[in-house]
């Protein structure tokens, strides 16, 4: 496995970060700076700002149906953790992105580093699908304003493409978005003085939630 490939496995580094890394002199292996594009196998010991770091055998990745309530972090702070529904042989595997607290739905969990930057990156523009529920019905301006001109928030302009779950029903909506801004589309609707009651995630890129049960897991 290539150094670059093979330190962004074991840290769950994008692959851009870990050769930047190799090239700042970060990375040793067996206590020598690797040669541009070297293979290590898993008899070499790396090691990365001094410490020693190891690949895992295979990358792994996950889709967890997240419940409301559970924080994206390993420290729940007082919170229930993601990490509490999951077994502790993956505990290792990292978030790709966050869903706040109130929020459920797809969450995928990888330690492939270069999948991950794949799927955050803005530059890659990937597709994510919510089904939200608005504490009062969406007025037709308002629709309009969200789906063809965009609020402008405080960290630029918002436009989300909106589609009604149920016909005649303007509370409930399905948005689809290539952004990720933290809580861009909490903060897009609170603008125009609505509150979001539900906010579920049914798909991110080309994975989707599927049949998988609230608060548990698949493994990809």
């Amino acid at each position: 496995m290539r150094i670059n490939k093979y330190v962004a496995a074991a840290t769950g580094l994008s692959r851009r970060v870990a050769d930047k890394a190799i090239d700042q002199g970060n990375v040793l292996v067996n206590g020598a700076p690797p040669t541009p594009g070297q293979d290590v196998t898993a008899q070499d010991v790396v090691t990365l700002n001094g410490k020693t770091v190891k690949a895992p055998a295979e990358t792994q990745t996950i889709i967890l149906n997240k419940p409301t309530g559970y924080v994206v972090s390993r420290d729940g702070q007082g919170s229930q953790a993601i990490y509490d529904l999951l077994p502790p042989e993956i505990h290792h595997l990292k978030p790709v992105g966050r869903l706040d607290k109130d929020s459920s739905g797809l969450l995928l969990l990888t330690n492939d580093g270069q999948l991950a930057q794949e799927l955050t990156h803005p530059k890659y523009q990937k597709t994510k699908i919510y089904e939200i529920k608005l504490g009062q019905p969406l007025q037709p301006l308002h629709h309009q304003m969200i789906s063809d001109h965009g609020l402008q928030l405080t960290d630029g302009p918002s436009r989300l493409n909106l589609e009604r779950l149920h016909k005649g029903n303007d509370k409930e909506w399905r948005i689809t978005m290539h952004e990720g801004r933290n809580r861009q589309i909490r903060r897009t609707f609170a603008a125009l003085g609505y509150g979001i009651t539900r906010l579920h995630r049914t798909n991110f890129g080309t994975y989707d939630l599927g049949s998988i049960k609230n608060g548990e897991f698949k493994a990809l």
